[in-house]
């Protein structure tokens, strides 16, 4: 099967997404399939306003209609909604060919905490470029939940995965260098270091250990500046970023906008418990009901993040890196592929077309 994606976000951006979709295009090319990325390597670029080290496709039209005439996909798959993603969403339309789309990201809500931007009208943005997709990939079912709320339709309970070899367990914290000698609990927070990530209310978080912090970022220089006891390392090649996680005795999310965390995941996979706030990311990812519907594996979640990061620390690494076995990206592909429909497949009136087959 010839598959179509097409992603603003792409190496060398360091981010969940992006890790998303370098698992997702390995696993579906071991599977026999024949997948062309369009990302912005291929096109001159600019810097994202207000995010340094993210850089977007300048006029990419005519070049992306032209690699998918070469092309001749079975399925088309726009993964991200920026200047390659509203090319390609044009192409389709103007061609009558359908696709599939994903929301990974909670971009109205950075917006509005970067520049304010009411989040109606983010939503409302988000809302018309999904509308003709036949099948938008969503992580969870929260977000899933949230966007129906919102008037999205067409939506698709999606999930990702992690490679429990890379990340392999410790069933103790590890050492790491720099953090020999550190007070422990370390507590390790591993994110772009942006407005949306909410990372002040880690860093301001009365904790008696070490806090870590692995990423980069918009406000990375005010946050070193200000918290100079806390232990940064930029970013990190990840087989080394696999030895911190290991090296820590508990993650500590604060994100309230992450459609899915996928270094939550990751964390747990080494056996590090994992605390954050009950919001649609922690609430998939950590949350594993037992038979009368309570129970987590992972870690824990609250309102006060504090009192999370303190109760996490009492669940057991055997505990957390079994919720982690739980996210398998051979079965995540294989629903993206399931979801997929055939390009010039028109859709039925009223309806969509129907999923391409013999993609798992």
């Amino acid at each position: 099967m010839k598959i179509a994606l097409v992603t603003d976000a792409w190496t060398p951006q360091v981010n969940g997404v992006v890790t998303t979709l370098l698992e997702l295009v390995r696993h579906l090319r071991a599977g026999g399939h024949q997948v062309q990325v369009i990302d912005p390597g291929q096109f001159p670029t600019r810097p994202c306003p207000g995010y340094p080290g993210i850089d977007l496709a300048v006029s990419p039209g005519r070049p992306v209609a032209d690699k998918l005439d070469a092309f001749q996909p079975d399925a088309i798959h726009i993964a991200t909604e920026g200047p390659l993603g509203w090319a390609a969403r044009r192409y389709c339309l103007r061609r009558g060919l359908a696709f599939t789309t994903a929301f990974h990201t909670k971009f109205p809500e950075i917006a509005n905490a970067a520049v304010k931007l009411p989040l109606a009208w983010g939503y409302a943005l988000f809302r018309h470029f999904h509308a003709p997709s036949s099948g938008v990939m969503v992580p969870t079912r929260s977000v899933l939940e949230g966007l129906q709320a919102r008037g999205f339709r067409n939506l698709r309970a999606w999930t990702h995965g992690v490679d429990t070899d890379l990340f392999a367990f410790r069933p103790e914290p590890g050492t790491f260098p720099g953090l020999e000698n550190a007070s422990r609990p370390v507590a390790l927070f591993v994110g772009r270091v942006s407005y949306e990530k909410n990372i002040s209310a880690f860093l301001e978080m009365n904790f008696p250990g070490t806090k870590v912090v692995c990423g980069v970022g918009p406000v990375e220089a005010a946050l070193k500046q200000k918290y100079p006891h806390v232990h940064w390392v930029g970013l990190l090649p990840r087989p080394e970023l696999a030895k911190l996680y290991a090296a820590a005795d508990v993650f500590v999310f604060p994100s309230r906008a992450d459609t899915f965390g996928l270094v939550m995941v990751e964390a747990m996979s080494c056996g590090t418990p994992v605390a954050a706030y009950p919001v649609d990311g922690p609430l998939t990812v950590l949350e594993q009901p037992d038979e009368d519907g309570t129970g987590r594996l992972g870690g824990a979640m609250h309102e006060d993040l504090r009192r999370a990061t303190g109760t996490a620390l009492s669940v057991s690494r055997h505990d957390a890196r079994l919720r982690a076995l739980d996210f398998s990206w051979g079965e995540a592909s294989a629903l993206f592929a399931s979801f997929l429909v055939p390009a010039r497949r028109a859709a039925p009136s009223g309806g969509t077309p129907a999923a391409v087959t013999g993609l798992s």
